[in-house]
């Protein structure tokens, strides 16, 4: 997946090649490599959380808590800080300018002042958080919830420092170790539980009492685990920096620039993170295990989203910006644009299929062990499949914004992104009752695809058509194979009822992967015969 490339100069040529990208393609494969590791160590700390707490009042009690502090790490992190910090640090730094050292120094300052207040009022007015985050949850969960916002607040100010940390890697093309690193963070919160569940929690006690003391050890591992994140990345910005004393300034060259940009960018992110928040006090009021069936679901669909979405629109936010000041810049956006979405949809086009039309035999082989049960397993699945219908839009959002970043465009996003929470969230009102969590998700899906498509007219008003002729006809490509690729898994999964989860899901995903790269390969989807000419390379190697 690269997004430096065009079919004869996108949509409406012919010709054209895929040459002179090669390490822009490494960079995305760095990046989609570090997540990948992630996420494989995140669904293993997933699986053991299933095992022990099901969905358990306990379980929804960590969800709701860990919301908060997540939610301030994409505030003042991650991609807000991305998308006003790099542009501004790289540009002092290609010049070799002493500058960019002070620069990212003093932006380190501001994160940490920031986040480190955010930190000590969360802990300060965690009653007052844990009642307007959950008010359905009962005296004893919501008391629960309390303890694990006043261990988990710490966190948010070094997951915040982990991003600046990103910003400053990426910058200098280290790609592979700031989006590897929060591997750490699930390693620690595995050991974390294991350990208190070996050596902490009788089994004679109470199941109650049992789950609260595994939540709390839990909570404990995953600070210990953001700690460290970002311990194996210091030395390494240390090294490229010349140092990391922070810095309190504005005055430093760059930082007012920074700050101007950042704040319609943390606007924005507060729009996504009030969508989770009123998913979360949503899901409080459906009982116990609404918000933990809710936060399953999520695990499973944001892989997608962070392997092709995020890791092609981390490599495409330079580029763009780039492209935006070319001799002809509206072609050349469009043209990057075009591909990064082609490239995006010929993978997220197929796991959308799969969660919608597969979901049980997905999330069976995922979590059905322990105290998640098989009727967890159905409430889970339904969940998945509603989020499946709005995945393209979740995993297009943030490449369509990056379009409008390299405009110096960041209001745009916002707005659009307002009108959509609105949107979603008075649908989730409207559905819940009737179908539950899948209701709000099926809500959250509408305004993900509501989102995407109005950016995409908005900037196709400012550059011309992004998808058209080739690059439309390689979308219906991927929607095609997708679709016949879940034909054929439902019917594996028809013949392998009477296997267990993970063989059937192995067969079913191994059915669906044959028949989607052989659709689009027959098709001369470009993605699907580099992905054979890779693979024949490395077998031949």
């Amino acid at each position: 997946m690269t997004v430096g490339e065009g079919l004869g100069g996108g949509g409406g040529g012919g010709g054209g090649g895929d040459g002179g990208d090669g390490g822009e393609g490494r960079h995305v494969a760095l990046v989609g490599t570090g997540i990948l590791v992630t996420r494989v160590l995140g669904y293993v700390r997933e699986r053991v959380f299933a095992y022990y707490f099901g969905t358990s009042a306990a379980a929804d009690a960590f969800r709701a808590a860990l919301r908060i502090p997540n939610a301030i790490r994409n505030l003042l992190g991650e991609g807000t800080l991305s998308a006003s910090f790099i542009p501004v640090y790289a540009g002092l730094a290609t010049r070799g300018d002493a500058a960019a050292g002070a620069l990212a120094r003093a932006v380190l300052g501001l994160l940490l002042l920031g986040a480190g207040a955010l930190a000590a009022i969360g802990i300060g007015l965690a009653p007052m958080i844990a009642t307007a985050l959950a008010p359905g949850f009962d005296p004893d969960t919501r008391r629960l919830t309390i303890t694990l916002l006043r261990v988990l607040f710490p966190m948010s100010g070094l997951m915040v420092v982990s991003a600046w940390c990103l910003g400053v890697l990426n910058t200098h093309k280290r790609f592979f170790l700031p989006y590897a690193a929060p591997a750490l963070w699930n390693v620690a919160g595995i050991a974390a539980l294991l350990a208190a569940a070996a050596w902490l929690v009788a089994p004679e006690l109470p199941v109650e009492t049992r789950l609260h003391r595994l939540a709390l050890a839990l909570a404990w591992g995953t600070v210990a685990g953001a700690v460290l994140q970002v311990a194996v990345q210091l030395p390494a910005c240390w090294r490229l920096l010349g140092g990391l004393a922070p810095r309190l300034s504005l005055a430093a060259p760059g930082v007012r620039e920074v700050v101007t940009a950042w704040t319609p960018l943390v606007v924005g992110a507060g729009v996504a993170q009030i969508s989770g928040l009123v998913d979360t006090i949503l899901g409080s009021l459906l009982g116990a295990g609404g918000v933990a069936s809710l936060s399953y679901a999520q695990i499973v669909q944001v892989l997608p989203v962070s392997l092709f979405g995020v890791s092609v629109a981390a490599v495409a936010l330079p580029d763009l910006s780039r492209a935006a000041v070319t001799v002809a810049p509206s072609e050349a956006l469009r043209a990057r644009l075009a591909v990064a979405f082609r490239r995006v949809a010929f993978f997220v086009v197929p796991s959308a299929f799969a969660f919608t039309g597969l979901a049980r035999v997905l999330v069976a082989a995922l979590f059905q062990t322990g105290e998640f049960g098989s009727d967890d397993t159905d409430v889970v699945a339904g969940v998945l499949a509603a989020y499946g219908i709005g995945l393209l839009g979740a995993a297009t959002v943030k490449l369509f914004s990056s379009g409008f970043y390299a405009l110096r465009d960041t209001r745009t996003p916002v707005a659009v992104a307002v009108a959509s929470l609105a949107l979603s969230t008075g649908l989730a009102f409207a559905l819940m009752r009737p179908l539950g969590a899948a209701g709000i998700a099926l809500a959250s899906s509408i305004g993900a695809l509501a989102n995407m498509t109005v950016n995409l007219a908005l900037l196709e008003r400012r550059i011309g058509r992004v998808l058209g002729g080739v690059d439309a006809w390689l979308v219906a490509v991927s929607v095609l194979g997708a679709g016949a690729a879940t034909g054929a898994g439902a019917l594996a999964a028809g013949f392998g009822l009477a296997w267990t989860p993970v063989p059937l899901a192995l067969l079913v995903c191994a059915i669906f992967g044959i028949t989607y790269f052989g659709v689009t390969g027959g098709l001369g989807h470009p993605d699907a015969l580099r992905l054979w000419q890779f693979l024949r390379g490395s077998r031949a190697s």
